[in-house]
């Protein structure tokens, strides 16, 4: 007999956090997501993983949908499911797949907020490089910006994870996947003064590898990474609303308007699904439109 649908989720929650790697937040998610249909399962006194049919499934995304819920957010607690159940008839606990001819509500897909490149410009000028922390905002910005990193990856980069000579970094994403990552030259420099001047200042008699640290020698954070930005923003005379994903969105961006092609992109921003990465294409419609005026002689 196949275990409870509640045993079955907790196997696949398990599978996320030891096996997949995936991060306590993502892990958390998936979790209240499967919640959400257990506790509708329950409500028609379905108990067991495997005598859940199409019908429950599509039974749960009316039950949604009336409930307004969004179609981002329909969608996401079907990919949940989606997940959920491959593990399980992986596994062989179930024999069938209910959620396989479910297709994922239609819904229009929210495009990035990017900065201009000028508006980057003022970002990387803000910080005053005269001074060690203005020096390790900077190469931080700097990399982000080069890189299209997430801001997690960007803090956990140790020092063996550069290569100035080949002019490469070595970023841990997603599920611990590793991947190389081209980097210009400006930004090496920019973290090379660092790593030559002013890390060991911030170090003192601490040892770690770690390569962005704060003035007291630790591991910089997510958060501090994020306010420190939010505060050259400010100097920079920037009045969007900043944040280290919007630096990702506009690497992706401007690269995409230049002409890079979405493999390359695809895999600098280390997306398993090249689907994720063609949003970007829509970003740079505006710029295609702009190309097109100015050069077509019949525009």
């Amino acid at each position: 007999m196949a275990p409870s649908l509640d045993v079955g989720i907790q196997q696949f929650l398990d599978h996320l956090r030891v096996e997949r790697e995936l991060t306590p937040a993502t892990v958390e998610a998936y979790g209240r997501d499967l919640a959400r249909f257990a506790h509708f399962a329950c409500g028609r006194t379905i108990s067991r993983a495997d005598t859940i049919s199409t019908i429950d499934i599509l039974d749960f995304l009316v039950h949604l949908n009336e409930n307004k819920l969004s179609a981002r957010s329909q969608a996401r607690r079907l990919v949940a499911l989606r997940q959920l159940f491959k593990f399980l008839k992986g596994e062989r606990i179930i024999t069938a797949d209910p959620t396989e001819d479910v297709d994922l509500p239609r819904f229009g897909r929210k495009l990035p907020d990017y900065l201009t490149i000028a508006e980057v410009d003022s970002l990387l000028a803000a910080p005053d490089r005269r001074t060690p922390r203005g020096g390790r905002d900077g190469a931080m910005i700097e990399t982000l910006y080069a890189t299209g990193l997430r801001v997690s990856e960007l803090c956990k980069l140790r020092l063996r994870d550069i290569n100035f000579d080949a002019g490469y970094l070595m970023a841990v994403g997603k599920g611990r996947k590793e991947r190389l990552v081209p980097v210009g030259e400006v930004a090496l420099d920019s973290i090379r003064a660092y790593v030559e001047g002013i890390r060991a200042t911030f170090l003192g008699a601490r040892a770690t590898d770690t390569l962005f640290l704060t003035h007291h020698g630790r591991a910089m954070t997510r958060q501090g990474f994020w306010k420190l930005l939010g505060r050259h923003a400010v100097v920079a005379g920037i009045r969007k609303r900043i944040s280290p994903h919007k630096l990702r969105h506009s690497f992706a961006t401007h690269l995409v308007e230049r002409g890079a092609d979405l493999r390359s992109v695809q895999a600098m921003l280390g997306h398993a699904d090249i689907g994720t990465t063609e949003i970007y294409t829509h970003v740079s419609r505006g710029h295609l439109r702009s190309v097109y005026d100015r050069f077509h002689p019949r525009a």
